[in-house]
């Protein structure tokens, strides 16, 4: 399914974490205590009725797919430290010499 709004997006995300957790064959009490999260906040995670960013990373590491979380925020491979110069030399600005004094 593609999410078009948010509610979406969020029932779209709830639908693949419960998947993925009746695959695993693990009921909704043990899920949320190996996450550390009420087992409320779980149900509203997988019902896309709305969680925090802390539940779903917590719930998503306990199902061991923390790689879902590393397409979020991809790590950087190039630093802008270690791009070569361009060859241009920036000059510093030069103050106005046409100023008036009041």
């Amino acid at each position: 399914m593609m999410a078009n709004t948010i509610e979406e997006f969020e029932a779209d995300v709830g639908e693949q974490i419960k998947l993925l957790r009746l695959k695993h064959n693990i009921d909704r009490a043990t899920l949320s205590l190996r996450a550390g999260c009420s087992l409320s906040a779980l149900k509203n995670l997988e019902n896309g009725a709305g969680s925090t960013l802390r539940t779903l990373i917590a719930v998503v590491r306990a199902l061991n797919r923390e790689d879902w979380l590393r397409h979020v925020a991809p790590m950087t491979t190039i630093s802008p430290l270690n791009m070569p110069k361009s060859g241009h030399i920036r000059q510093r600005a030069r103050s106005s010499t046409n100023k008036t004094l009041p």
